[in-house]
Formats: structure tokens, C-alpha cells, sequence
């Protein structure tokens, strides 16, 4: 009798250990971060008032990377940043190089920004892009600019060299800050708040533990600009997204905090305007993540499949050249821009494109998945694909691998307002209508190719 419950306690003991050592082997992960924070006189992008550089630093600013690797060797890496957001001129020479130094194609690679506008310009164009710029100011944004491209490849290098057993758990919470911004006024849409509009408040949120079950990391994301400070905010800070990456970091000593924005393209923060309410909502949304993470999470289990288009989207035609040059000499801002764009490559005899050709991703981790479109995508664009790919096991991201400008629905498009002014980066133009249906059938065909199920 005491021999065979001997040999059921180490047949249990047995079990017990190989579900260990199957739970450790499910994935590995890598993980890495970098300052970012300037140290030149910058000029700050996202304001385009703004006529002198930045006065001081508010808060630093960082990369951060995550690579995830499954048990079949299947790889990939999510890159997070305090940016504005990287333009595919910007993204794509680094992605070449992740491809030569570690032999990561391009679908394995995802890069979101948080879309702050208080962190530094970034290009490699010589132009002056702001009043007051000078050719000097233009050299230490270049020089910046490509300061950032070789650190966001260091961070990726470091996170792949110290991969280890990891496990993944998923959830989400709410964002109460979150406010429809398309105000609606006898002569038509605003930027305001709008509280009857549509908003996106969940919070995803993705654990990270090590084998022993000691979290290590934690990404988390809003649906919501980084605008708590608007264009009399001179200094350089994190916005919202960087303060609540800082107290969850602060509050889970060792763990790297990592922030990816959704579909914030009609979205702000309320209230907003102050240091104070930046500091506010980062510490709400901070403390959302420390509550869902210590909530019964869902496992992520299964294989890491990956998927990228790019996707020519339509644009419509554009105005006549009289129609141009009122615009360039009355609207204010990118409307002024965009339209001397226009005259200037008519001018050159080119003729105008007729779509813009943008990356999109898809990644299917175990059952979860993540959509990550690039621009500055709106809201309506989370139920369209709720309804295209089903609700369930879904995380929908923005501003990933090329913000170009703002990518509105067709109802935002009918409706008017400040999201439809068109790309401000890599082309010239306004998505047409059809663009919405063209984008979620990519979405749903990439969902089909990495396995999703509704």
C-alpha cells in the first residue's frame, strides 16, 4: 500500500513538473529601453504655432522594445516611443537594418508611438517646417532624427540578446478621461469636447511574469491624443502616456512599462491644459493598469503568427488650382500646406496620386489579437472591425509603422471637420470614402492569414 502511493505521489509530482516546464516554455520574452530625451535646443512637433525651440525638460522620454518569441521560434518585436509618431521616411531605414543585423522581416516588426506634442520634431528633409526655423535648427533635427534611428535599432538588438521564459496574460480596464473631440456647432464641426460622441475608453492591458511569476512587464494602451498640453506647453514631457508609464514603473519596481496608443484620431483628454491634468490622467490610467493586472487575467497560449500589407488606400480628386490657391492664402495650419503642396507639384507637372500607400499589421498571439493600423485613425474604425472580425479576443492599435496624417471613416469624411484636412507626411491629399471598406477587408484578410477566429 505504501509503495503504490509512493509511485502516485511521484506520478502527480511528475505531472505537476512537466505542466511547469510546458507553462515556462509557452513563450520567451525580451525586453530593453533607451532615453530619448534631447539634449539640443529642438523645435517640438505637433503644434504647428510653436516658432522657437523647446525651454526646458518636464519629464524624459524613452523607447522601450519587446520581443516576443513562441515555442516554435516564431519571432517579433513591438516598439514603443514618447513621439509624435514615426513616418515611414523614418521607420522603414530602420526596419532595413533590423533586417540585416538580426534578420527580422518586415511583418515581424511593429513600431507605435504615443503621439505626444510635446516631445522634438523629427525629419530628414532640409526644409524649414515651422516659422522661425533656421538652417541650423533644420541640421539638429536631422541630426536628431537620426540619433533616434540608431538608438530605437540598439534597444531592438539589446531586448533579442537577453531572451527568457515568460508568461502572458491579458485583460482590460476603462480610461474616464477619454473625450470625443468633434463638437458640434451651428456651422459645423468643431474641435470641443463632445460628450454624446463615440470614444474608445478601454484599456488593454498585457502581463508579462517571468517563470516564477514575477511580472516584468507591462503594455497598456489608450484610445485618446496625448493633447493634456497644448501649444503654450513649451517643454519637453511625456503627456499623459508618459506620466502613467512612470507610475506603474514606480509602483512595480524592475518592470518596463510600455505604452501603445488605439484609434485616438477624434479623442482628447478632458479637461486638458495644464502639467497638473497630464500628471492626473497618466496617474488614473496608471492606476486602471495596476488594478486589471492584478485582476484574473486571460492566458495567452498558442502560436505567434504575423502579417503585414501594404495597402494603396484611394484618395479623391483634387480641388481645381483657383480652389488651391484660396486655400493656401486663407486657411490656416496644414490646410495652408497641404494646398501649397498641391500647387507646388502641379506647378512641377506631376500628376496628383491617386492613392497612398500605408502599412498594416496584424498579429495573432495564442487567441488574442492585434490589429495595428498606421495614421491618425478615428474611432469608428473599432466597431467597423468589431463587426468585421468579431468582438472577442481583439486589440486595436493606431499610429503604428507610418503616421502620415489623419485617416477619418466615411462618416467623419461626410461630416466635415478637422480630421479630413488629409496627409501632412510622405504624399498630398484626402482619403476618399471608399478607403474605409478597402482598410477593413485588409484587416480582415490579414486576420484570415494568421489564423483568428471570431
Amino acid at each position: 500500500m505504501i509503495h503504490r502511493l509512493s509511485r502516485l505521489l511521484l506520478a502527480l509530482v511528475g505531472i505537476c513538473a512537466a505542466g511547469s516546464t510546458v507553462g515556462a516554455a509557452e513563450w520567451k520574452v525580451g525586453l530593453a529601453q533607451v532615453k530619448i530625451t534631447p539634449e539640443q535646443p529642438l523645435f517640438m512637433e505637433g503644434y504647428a504655432s510653436r516658432d522657437r525651440p523647446y525651454e526646458k525638460i518636464e519629464s524624459d522620454l524613452f523607447v522601450k522594445a519587446l520581443v516576443l518569441e513562441d515555442r516554435e521560434g516564431h519571432r517579433a518585436v513591438l516598439v514603443t516611443s514618447d513621439l509624435i509618431g514615426l513616418t515611414a521616411a523614418v521607420a522603414e531605414p530602420i526596419c532595413d537594418r533590423l533586417r540585416t543585423k538580426l534578420g527580422l522581416q518586415r511583418e515581424q516588426v511593429l513600431l507605435n508611438s504615443s503621439h505626444i506634442h510635446t516631445g522634438p520634431m523629427l525629419s530628414l528633409q532640409p526644409q524649414p517646417l515651422r516659422t522661425g526655423m533656421s538652417a541650423a535648427d533644420m541640421e539638429r533635427t536631422i541630426a536628431y532624427t537620426r540619433w533616434l534611428q540608431d538608438r530605437i535599432v540598439e534597444v531592438v538588438e539589446k531586448a533579442s540578446a537577453k531572451l527568457e521564459p515568460a508568461d502572458l496574460r491579458w485583460g482590460h480596464g476603462v480610461a474616464h478621461f477619454v473625450m470625443n473631440r468633434r463638437e458640434w456647432t451651428p456651422t459645423g464641426v468643431k474641435l470641443g469636447a463632445n460628450p454624446r460622441g463615440l470614444a474608445d475608453r478601454t484599456v488593454p492591458v498585457l502581463r508579462v511574469d517571468d517563470a516564477a511569476g514575477r511580472m516584468r512587464a507591462v503594455l497598456f494602451g489608450a484610445a485618446v491624443h496625448n493633447t493634456t498640453l497644448r501649444p503654450q506647453h513649451n517643454r519637453i514631457c511625456g503627456d499623459y502616456a508618459g506620466y502613467a508609464q512612470a507610475h506603474v514603473e514606480q509602483e512595480h519596481k524592475g518592470v518596463q512599462a510600455m505604452f501603445m496608443i488605439g484609434c485616438a484620431g477624434d479623442a482628447d483628454p478632458y479637461p486638458h491644459g495644464s502639467y497638473d491634468l497630464a500628471r492626473e490622467h497618466g496617474t488614473a490610467l496608471g492606476k486602471e493598469v495596476d488594478r486589471v493586472v492584478e485582476t484574473k487575467l486571460q492566458p495567452v497560449r498558442g502560436s505567434l503568427k504575423v502579417a503585414l500589407a501594404q495597402v494603396d488606400l484611394p484618395l479623391q480628386e483634387w480641388p481645381s488650382r483657383e480652389e488651391l490657391q484660396k486655400r493656401a492664402a486663407t486657411k490656416r495650419g496644414l490646410e495652408a500646406l497641404n494646398a501649397q503642396r498641391m500647387l507646388d507639384l502641379l506647378d512641377r507637372g506631376e500628376k496628383p496620386p491617386r492613392t497612398y500607400r500605408c502599412p498594416q499589421a496584424v498579429w495573432q498571439l495564442g487567441d488574442l489579437t492585434l490589429v495595428a493600423l498606421s495614421g491618425e485613425v478615428v474611432v469608428d474604425f473599432v466597431p467597423l472591425l468589431e463587426n468585421a472580425l468579431g468582438p472577442n479576443r481583439l486589440w486595436i492599435a493606431a499610429y503604428s509603422n507610418d503616421v502620415y496624417g489623419y485617416l477619418p471613416s466615411a462618416r467623419v469624411l461626410r461630416e466635415g471637420g478637422y480630421e479630413t484636412r488629409g496627409i501632412y507626411a510622405g504624399s498630398v491629399g484626402t482619403f476618399d470614402p471608399k478607403a474605409q471598406d478597402v482598410l477593413i477587408e485588409t484587416i480582415r484578410k490579414l486576420a484570415r492569414d494568421v489564423g483568428r477566429q471570431n
